[in-house]
This record gives structure tokens, C-alpha cells and sequence, in this order.
């Protein structure tokens, strides 16, 4: 009689400690975090129009988009999303820090990158350009040598830009609002950024126009902490890109935000 209580008591505590582990387990994920949570937290840009920028009081844009379509898919309501204002100089420590589930905010895949964060499949192809002001007498990079020229800083830009242009002068600035006003204020002779930003600013100064060649390919995905705790939300988000992919949806997004945006654009060749 006592032999079998021992061996209750054991099969007792051995389906306690595995029931205590696998919550452990799910207490960890952070796809079930979010789920037990109601709300997905997303870094975004609020100064990146037409990817992420306030108008009216009210934040939108093709990445906003995005992150509302992610919740719809894991939480069933595209309103269950709370957004965060990362930049470029932020975002990854936000990311690691555990201030925001996930990046959805104009970051390229690249390999630096890559050493510290995981990436979604991209939703996204653009290239880097360079924003002049109608009637300057810059036609090509080459022109940019001796001159002044805006960047982000923690963007790519700047690698790219001194590789075509080595004697250019850069100026860096931690938010595309600041170097834009500072481009608006002739700080600089040209401002150097992803074609897709530098749409924005064009669709609102038509007395702007950005140059036909572009000095990258690069590719927009979202960030996830480079941890185990984060695979089972990664596998999710990139399921629905596919599915947003395959149904047209982000072909939408695209006519919607960036109606005029063109791929026939010239590689730049040093």
C-alpha cells in the first residue's frame, strides 16, 4: 500500500514539474506573451512619410499598415497594436531592450545588421537616392565631391555615399525631420536617403526632385530580437507576409502610399 503512494506521489510531482515547465515555456514566447497580452508593441517611425508619419494628428503610413494587418492575423483586430517612435539611432536598442515586440520601421536587411537582430522575409525593395533642388548644377554622384550632403545617421547612406563620392562632406543628423529641415534650410547642396523617403518629402516640395540613379538594392523587413523567444512570432509574421504577398495586399499598400513610385530607376556603377 505504501509502495503504491510513493508511486502516485511520483507520478504526481513528474506531470506537476512538466505542466510547470511547459508554462515556463509559453510564459518565455513572446508570440504567447503577445497573445496573452491583447497587444503586439511596434517600433515605428513617426517622421518617414510615406512609410510611417503623422498628418492631422493621426499616425499612418505603409508601415503602419503593415503592423495593423500582423494584428489582425495573431490577435484577430487590426486595432489591437500599440505603436512606439523609434529612428534610425534607436530602434535596434529599443528592439533589444524589450521596449517594443518588433521593428516595422524602413530597416534594410544587412549584414551587421543581421549579427544582432533577425529579420522577417522583406516587404519591401528600394534603393538609395540623392534629393536636389530643381535647377543645381548636380546631374550625378560625382557632382556631390566637395559638397555638402545630408545622411542619417545609422542608416546606410553614409557608407554608400563615400564609395561613389570620397571627397564629399557629410553631414549627419538622428531624424529624417531634422536633416530635412536642415536640407530645407540650404545646410546642405543635396540630401542622400532611400528614394522611397525622399518620395515623401517631394510629394509635399515640388520645387525638389531626386536623381534617376540609385547606389543600393535594399531590402525592408521587420526586426525581431535575436533570441529563441522570438522564432514562433518571426514563423507567424512570415506566413502572413506571404499570404499578404500572394493576395495582392502589399502591391495595395504600395499604389496606395507610393502611387507614383517606379522600379525603372538606373544602378549606379563607380
Amino acid at each position: 500500500m505504501i509502495k503504491k503512494i510513493l508511486i502516485f506521489f511520483l507520478l504526481f510531482s513528474v506531470i506537476l514539474v512538466t505542466g510547470c515547465t511547459k508554462k515556463e515555456k509559453d510564459d518565455k514566447d513572446l508570440l504567447s506573451v503577445i497573445k496573452n497580452r491583447g497587444e503586439i508593441v511596434v517600433g515605428v517611425k513617426f517622421d518617414s512619410k510615406p512609410f510611417g508619419f503623422v498628418q492631422d494628428g493621426k499616425l499612418q503610413g505603409y508601415d503602419i499598415d503593415i503592423a495593423h494587418l500582423l494584428a489582425k492575423r495573431i490577435l484577430g483586430n487590426e486595432k489591437l497594436v500599440r505603436f512606439v517612435e523609434v529612428n534610425a539611432s534607436n530602434r535596434i536598442s529599443k528592439l533589444n531592450s524589450g521596449e517594443v515586440d518588433m521593428v516595422i520601421a524602413t530597416m534594410s536587411i544587412n549584414p551587421k545588421r543581421m549579427e544582432v537582430v533577425d529579420f522577417s522575409l522583406p516587404y519591401y525593395y528600394t534603393g538609395q537616392a540623392i534629393m536636389i533642388r530643381k535647377g543645381t548644377d548636380i546631374k550625378t554622384v560625382g557632382d556631390l565631391n566637395g559638397r555638402r550632403v545630408i545622411v542619417i545617421l545609422g542608416t546606410t547612406g553614409e557608407k554608400n555615399i563615400r564609395y561613389f563620392a570620397p571627397e564629399v562632406i557629410l553631414q549627419g543628423y538622428r531624424s529624417y525631420e531634422e536633416g530635412f529641415k536642415a536640407f530645407l534650410n540650404r545646410k546642405a547642396q543635396a540630401m542622400t536617403s532611400d528614394d522611397t523617403i525622399l518620395a515623401g518629402f517631394v510629394m509635399d516640395h515640388p520645387e525638389f526632385m531626386i536623381l534617376p540613379q540609385r547606389y543600393s538594392q535594399d531590402a525592408y523587413a521587420i526586426a525581431f530580437r535575436k533570441e529563441q523567444q522570438s522564432a514562433s512570432l518571426k514563423t507567424e509574421v512570415n506566413l502572413a507576409l506571404g499570404e499578404l504577398r500572394r493576395k495582392g495586399h502589399l502591391n495595395y499598400l504600395k499604389s496606395r502610399w507610393m502611387p507614383a513610385a517606379s522600379t525603372n530607376f538606373k544602378k549606379s556603377k563607380k
